[in-house]
């Protein structure tokens, strides 16, 4: 965008049948931006692995690419996950991008690794009206995906992320050399699937891999306020 510009921090904090319908209420959705490479990150991929087992919650990771400079190339790292993130900053007025960020809702950002700032976003959000619930249904290697009619403020992008629930790495090289952590709820892949009005109820149905768990958000085109979302294992 012309006349915007985003610095990076120099510091790292500145990363058969199958189960039936999930949850119809909304969660809160969590993004942690983090980075394998960044000595700052460890603690908020804990964090990350608390807030993973709260039902009320969708806890991702995104592994962004822009610290593999520095050492260690992310092996879970994607250019998608930076390009994410300043979108976000973009969206919230942001001037940097720096890891580990959370991003609640899509409409708070916090320093990931403060815990009671990350809880209490977490509980504000909780709080906001304009919810839309979702629901997912997986049959075989079909996922079917509806929501309600709702009056929207703008259209929203039905997005998918596909992930990994946890995954160990070993790091030899860089900041965080010589440890092993375990990341959790690894973002893999993420597709726009369509753009909803709400004029009329969601309904879609799309092919997927049968063993693979998958969220399923709702989400603003300018804001980037997520109304709606839903997780199925």
């Amino acid at each position: 965008m012309r006349g915007f510009t985003i610095f990076l921090m120099s510091l790292c904090w500145l990363t058969a049948l199958a189960p039936g319908p999930s949850r119809a209420d909304s969660p809160v959705v969590v993004e942690l931006f983090t980075s394998q490479g960044c000595s700052s990150c460890p603690p908020a991929d804990r964090l990350l692995q608390q807030i993973a087992g709260r039902e009320d919650v969708i806890a991702l990771a995104l592994h962004v690419d822009y610290w593999d400079y520095i050492g260690w190339a992310d092996t879970f790292g994607s250019p998608a996950h930076s390009r994410r993130q300043k979108t976000y900053a973009l969206a919230l007025g942001q001037r940097t991008l720096y890891t580990p960020q959370m991003v609640i809702d899509g409409t708070r950002i916090v320093i990931g690794a403060k815990p009671m700032k990350v809880w209490d976003a977490i509980d504000a959000a909780k709080n906001a009206q304009n919810k839309v619930p979702v629901t997912l249904s997986r049959v075989n290697q079909t996922l079917s995906i509806a929501a309600p009619a709702r009056a929207l403020i703008e259209p929203v992008d039905v997005r998918l992320f596909q992930y990994l629930p946890s995954g160990r790495v070993k790091i030899t090289r860089g900041e965080n050399a010589g440890n092993t952590f375990t990341y959790t709820n690894v973002v893999r892949e993420i597709k726009t699937l369509d753009t909803w009005s709400g004029r009329a109820p969601l309904d879609l149905s799309i092919p997927i891999s049968p063993d693979s768990p998958y969220v399923v958000v709702l989400q603003s085109q300018n804001s980037m306020e997520i109304i709606g979302a839903a997780q199925l294992r």
